[in-house]
């Protein structure tokens, strides 16, 4: 009983089985009442017949005397004594006190069905007793009711053989969705349920399973991938410390106690900002990361990352273009983003990075311009995904660990914002970042407040 097939089946044959039973019972009555009314219609119309004779002065004998066999007929006078009465009746007292309309069913002794007896005034010196066989209405609905119990019981095998037909035709794509689901493991992710044709719920339901199937596949090509890139980051800084601390072992005289330490501390906070932007990351994939929200000034970032680049010595930093903006974001979510930003225009850049910022229709627009090489139109979309470095970007040293700019995406998006690439004025690359000015609320499904 737990298979739908057999439920729903049961449930069919149970609901027609009632719905029939009722129609039976209730053909049945309606037969008996309509066959019965017949013969109270015929019998009354008989009884007009013998007291319109009665009045014409024909004698009771005589029009008492010409009943058929399926009835009989008494005439009585006002005392209710029997005057006439046909051949069967001869002798026999009334077989009913009636009064002139009403009817009875009676039994007579002579016959062993059942009688209806109308009773017609005559005149008012008589009345007629007419009665009719109901005989015929019992076999009747006799017969109609064996023809019924003996056809129901066909009807519902039949019912019970077509539902069960058809619901295992319908539920035959289920079956096998649910057998190649029940196959498949996080090895076969590639693998797809069998979609029926239509578009009724069955057909849905496959779509939505192989949709579902897609998008388990791709977020696990995604960790794989991110666990590959994060892996192979990481050996490096790794990798470097134990090189020069192997040297410092099998020869002291070739790195002095200061080298190495300068290049286990640059290995060491490289790992460091690239650990910190995975755990970022993969905050932001389980939808933990915590906004702490609160009125910014994006120019005062934007003039504090000026200053550190200018710091540097090697770029003119042109800052002209900033004017005033606030923001209501995470402050050292955003300043993190603009860091990125800056660090990749400056890595890039020949000489020269320009900062713009500006308001416009309710956003706040910033622009950072380097005069590189720029970004191909192919790569624009693609150089936000987490761990993509462009050919010329792949030094170890310069090239960064390839999540800079998948930060940027995120924190942005965080706050509704958008960010796009395009050419610059400078000849390299434009990084454009657009924020709500006042309050902002969060991406839905992204990072909660």
């Amino acid at each position: 009983m737990r298979s739908v097939r057999v439920r729903t089946t049961a449930a069919a044959v149970a609901v027609v089985g009632l719905a029939l039973v009722i129609g039976a019972v209730a053909l049945v009555v309606a037969l008996r009442v309509i066959l019965t009314r017949e013969i109270e219609s015929a019998a009354e119309l008989r009884g007009i017949q013998i007291a319109g004779l009665l009045e014409a002065g024909s004698s009771p004998e005589f029009v008492a005397a010409g009943e058929s066999d399926e009835g009989f007929v008494q005439v009585l006078d006002r005392n209710g004594t029997v005057v006439a009465a046909s051949p069967e009746l001869a002798g026999q007292p009334a077989v009913a006190r009636l009064s002139p309309g009403e009817t009875a069913h009676v039994d007579v002794e002579f016959e062993d069905d059942e009688f209806l007896t109308v009773a017609t005034d005559a005149g008012g010196r008589f009345t007629v007793l007419t009665a009719r066989s109901l005989d015929p209405v019992a076999e009747s609905t006799q017969a109609v009711t064996l023809l019924l119990a003996a056809g129901l019981p066909v009807m519902l095998l039949v019912m019970a053989g077509t539902a069960w037909r058809v619901v295992g035709r319908a539920l035959a794509p289920v079956e096998a969705i649910r057998g190649e689901v029940d196959e498949i493991s996080a090895a076969e992710l590639h693998r797809r349920v069998p979609q029926p044709p239509g578009r009724d719920e069955i057909a849905r339901l496959a779509a939505t399973m192989n949709r579902m199937l897609d998008r388990l596949q791709r977020a696990q090509d995604r960790q794989r991938r991110f666990v590959s890139d994060a892996s192979h980051e990481l050996r490096s800084p790794v990798a470097a410390i134990r090189q020069h601390a192997e040297v410092a072992l099998a020869h002291p005289g070739r790195i002095t106690l200061d080298g190495l330490a300068e290049t286990a501390l640059g290995e060491s906070l490289r790992m460091q900002r690239l650990v910190d932007d995975l755990l970022l990351l993969a905050r932001v994939d389980e939808h933990t990361l915590q906004l702490r929200r609160q009125a910014t000034d994006l120019d005062d970032l934007v003039f504090e990352e000026a200053r550190r680049l200018r710091t540097g010595g090697a770029l003119t930093v042109d800052s002209a273009g900033v004017s005033a903006a606030r923001v209501d974001g995470d402050t050292m979510a955003l300043r993190r983003a603009l860091r990125n930003i800056a660090d990749n225009a400056a890595r890039h850049a020949r000489g020269r990075v320009a900062f713009g910022l500006g308001e416009q229709d309710g956003w706040a627009v910033l622009h950072v311009d380097d005069d590189g090489p720029g970004i191909p139109t192919a790569d624009r979309v693609r150089v936000f995904d987490r761990f993509v470095r462009l050919d010329d970007a792949r030094a170890r040293d310069t090239g960064g660990g390839g999540l800079g700019l998948a930060i940027v995406a995120e924190i942005v998006a965080a706050h509704d914002g958008q960010v796009e690439i395009a050419d610059s004025p400078l000849g390299g690359a434009r990084v454009t970042v657009r924020l709500r000015s006042g309050s902002v609320q969060p991406a839905p499904g992204t990072l909660s407040a």
